[in-house]
């Protein structure tokens, strides 16, 4: 096993760099998020910040944990730890004769990519936030005032979840948001299939029934437990929301979030009694952004 430190490294305006193999080095011409071998006995984070300074001439700021991805190549089997980076020192620029290049999902994609790197691309796509209706609390009519408001903010990701509402009003809710959501290029998730929705999430009892993931659409599912994290994990879901972090009892903790968060192969929201000033911590535990009801619409 190869151990590798991966750098996304993200500006402000949702850009992140790419790095291409030199001449002479395997998959040379190919495309990859820049970092470099972990030594025996070193902390992957000091590793990345050794090899972007190598590589880049950048000095890092914190790097946050985010997901691992093991892939087998014809010379070896890799374990790259991705990391998070939104600061640094210094203007990244090619010191092993290595080309970069800052890369948009609006833009094409550089090419030929590392076959690792597929799957990191799709989960670097999801959005940090994933929000949660709640109309049965606010009233059909003010929660998509609530949500209107919140997409013209810029909101990508949504979960239509009503159990409070009777059936005939939750569908006709379901149907409004999901028109709503889509003029501003949002996906929605719901509970069970349901036409125009984007996808599937899943509670944690169905997760334990689940045979294999739906292959249309997006996937997510409910965890609480490293059990339920590594079931999604091998049906190779989209994401999971994990908690809860701080409400209910007993509620998970940071500490115990990261424990269980800790190497996931798939994108982590972290849930329960969250808002979005949560989300420094919720990344310093390896989460990939917050899942929030209330929290999403105050």
């Amino acid at each position: 096993m190869i151990d590798v430190a991966a750098a996304v490294l993200e500006r402000p305006d949702g850009s992140f760099l790419l790095a291409q193999r030199p001449v002479g080095k395997v998959y040379a011409g190919y495309w990859e998020f820049p970092g470099g071998k972990i030594e025996p006995g070193e902390p992957a984070a000091r590793a990345l910040a050794r090899e972007l300074h190598e590589e880049l001439g950048i000095d890092i700021g914190e790097p946050f944990p985010w997901i691992t991805r093991v892939f087998s190549y014809p010379h070896g089997t890799v374990r790259l730890q991705f990391f998070r980076v939104h600061e640094w020192r210094g203007e990244p620029h090619p010191r092993e004769d290595q080309a970069i290049a800052w890369q948009r999902f609006d833009a094409p994609m550089a090419a030929p990519m590392l076959p690792a790197n597929a799957p990191v691309l799709a989960s670097l796509a999801l959005p940090t936030e994933y929000a949660i209706t709640n109309a049965a609390r606010y009233g059909i009519e003010e929660m998509l005032a609530h949500l209107e408001r919140r997409l013209q903010q810029g909101l990508k990701l949504l979960q239509i979840r009503e159990p409070d509402l009777d059936q005939s009003q939750a569908e006709s809710f379901a149907q409004r948001a999901i028109r709503l959501a889509h003029r501003h290029g949002c996906q929605v998730l719901m509970k069970y299939p349901f036409a125009d929705a984007d996808g599937v999430h899943f509670t944690a009892s169905d997760l334990a029934l689940l045979k294999a993931r739906p292959r249309s659409f997006l996937a997510a599912a409910s965890c609480h437990s490293r059990e339920e994290l590594e079931r999604a994990m091998a049906l190779g879901l989209d994401f999971v929301v994990l908690g809860p972090v701080k409400e209910k009892s007993p509620a998970l903790g940071w500490e115990r979030f990261a424990e269980i968060a800790r190497g996931a192969s798939l994108p982590v929201y972290a849930i329960g009694g969250l808002t979005r000033a949560d989300l420094k911590d919720a990344w310093r535990a390896g989460a990939h952004g917050v899942a929030m009801i209330r929290g999403a619409w105050s």
